[in-house]
């Protein structure tokens, strides 16, 4: 595939105006700007539209050549958008060298993680059939909604929406569209990095005890100070520029995260299991109290599947011309990232809950194989886990906390009219991690924080791009895909309520039962 960099041409509005000088971005590729308002009508003027049968029909034979072949040209280069100099400041749209490898590095990293391993928490409220069944479900829909993204990333002929925000203004309108997406995906990036310091933090404290075994006579850290050990190291990774620049942790991520899944219930599977396991579904002596656990529960599972609000910025560090448009190299990507992703997800969850039952701790399957299994399986085998969920948890914190320095940068470089320099960058990075550090160590209830993410940022991956599809799509009224959009978008937004108060109550009733502990 051509991987050549992408050459973007300033489109001619149709009243005369200063147009944007081109800027060159530190990887050498140009970063296009949005089209203005006038070019979102499909009869916009461009370079090419004079360029038609029934223009160059008076024309003669060598004349003709020449304007088909400079049309040919034109469309060959790339897209006809207007340059804007801020995105070549900005972390997401730095650089435009990516391809489908990055792609699927990118997304296996975002797609599989630390999330697969609280699954069969989910599955011990849910039990074995509307376990597997909300899973199947999920993973199905998850990758509809995400092929919609990736066609609606170039849905307007010379239009690139590089962001998740950007997309919603344009289906939903200006300010609406800020505030349906923008909390929804930063507060998904930044409880992600919470959630992320939690278990790789734990992990890491694992680790030294597996390591430094009985011998060890040092005073251990504490667990909030291992989350902040883990916060360090983060943030010191977090000074890689942009996107594209973070291909190589992604990958350590991909590879790190399909080994330690396979190993976690490979382990847990060979082993026997305990004595006193049920497979029947928990529940509390109430009605209502169990189906807010069923709520957490599901919210668990709709967690698991958290990489949309990244598809559009991992398809926009791509070049894209008219030939070689970017959905192609992410999709192919895409495709292989989430097959892998199945490979992780269904054994971890259903060998998980076949291993330990209703036994599973609230930290998930990685706290119940050191619980129940430390002691008869190798040192060695069980540190190297740990150490892989420790790589692919600081690999994880970098992606996801891109879109929340490209947010940061983009408010100030919007007020100052220039790029930030290497020490305002790293102050907002080391702002970030030390703020989803004091978040974590307010609310340590993995699993419940689970459930609360996902069930508000639900709409995100399930709901939205439906909503997206018909708005910018506009399929014929009253047709099946109108319906079957319309139907999946409110069903979305349905759960999202119904699993955020599950969250809610679990991180409540959790929170509840620590202060009892403590008192006693």
């Amino acid at each position: 595939m051509d991987e050549r960099p992408e050459t973007e041409l300033i489109s001619i509005p149709a009243t005369p105006r200063v147009s944007t000088p081109e800027i060159l971005t530190p990887s050498g590729q140009r970063s296009p700007r949005p089209a203005s308002k006038e070019a979102k009508s499909s009869n916009a003027w461009t370079p090419t539209s004079l360029i038609s049968p029934r223009f160059l029909s008076p024309i003669g034979t060598p004349m003709k050549r020449v304007l088909i072949n400079m049309k040919g040209y034109l469309e060959d280069v790339g897209h006809l958008t207007k340059l804007n100099p801020q995105d070549a400041w900005l972390p997401i749209t730095e650089s435009r060298n990516g391809n489908a490898h990055y792609a699927a590095f990118h997304n296996l990293n975002a797609g599989v993680g630390f999330q697969a391993l609280v699954l069969p928490v989910a599955f011990a409220y849910l039990g074995w059939s509307w376990g597997i069944l909300s899973l199947t479900i999920a993973y199905v829909w998850q990758l509809y909604t995400l092929w919609i993204l990736v066609q609606l990333h170039e849905a307007v002929p010379g239009k690139r929406y590089n962001r998740y925000v950007e997309l919603a203004q344009a289906a939903f309108g200006e300010r609406l569209g800020v505030w349906l997406a923008l909390f929804p995906t930063v507060y998904l990036s930044a409880g992600t990095a919470t959630a992320l310091i939690l278990i790789g933090g734990e992990t890491m404290k694992l680790f030294f005890q597996i390591v430094c075994g009985p011998m060890c006579t040092s005073n251990p850290l504490t667990t909030v100070e291992w989350y902040l050990v883990f916060t360090s190291l983060s943030i010191v990774l977090s000074q890689l520029p942009n996107l594209n620049s973070i291909a190589g942790l992604s990958l350590i991520g991909a590879v790190t995260a399909i080994t330690y899944s396979t190993m976690v219930w490979v382990l847990s599977v060979s082993q026997q299991r305990p004595p006193s396991i049920s497979y029947e579904p928990l529940s509390l002596p109430s009605s209502s109290s169990s189906a807010f656990l069923v709520m957490n529960a599901l919210g668990i599972v709709a967690f698991s599947f958290r990489g949309h609000n990244l598809a559009l910025e991992i398809q926009a560090t791509m070049p894209s011309t008219f030939k070689h448009p970017a959905r192609v190299p992410m999709w192919r990507g895409a495709k292989v990232a989430y097959f892998f992703i199945a490979m992780c997800l269904f054994p971890i969850a259903i060998g998980g809950f076949w291993a330990y039952g209703n036994l599973m701790p609230s930290g998930g399957i990685l706290g119940a194989l050191y619980a129940f299994h430390s002691h008869d399986i190798s040192r060695g085998i069980l540190a190297l886990t740990f150490l892989l969920v420790v790589f692919n948890c600081l690999s994880s914190f970098q992606i996801y906390s891109m879109p929340a320095f490209d947010s940061f940068e983009a408010g100030y470089t919007s007020r100052t009219n220039r790029p930030c320099s290497i020490w305002v960058r790293s102050g907002f990075r080391v702002f970030y991690g030390f703020i989803s550090f004091f978040i974590g160590v307010a609310l340590p209830f993995l699993s419940s924080l689970a459930g609360l993410l996902g069930g508000l940022t639900l709409p995100v991956t399930f709901a939205y791009p439906c909503f997206m599809w018909v708005l910018i799509k506009q399929p014929t009224k009253y047709s099946f895909n109108w319906y079957f959009n319309w139907i999946l978008g409110w069903l979305g937004v349905g759960f999202s309520l119904a699993f955020s108060i599950g969250g809610i109550w679990s991180m409540v009733n959790d929170g509840l039962k620590l202060k009892f502990f403590n008192s006693n």
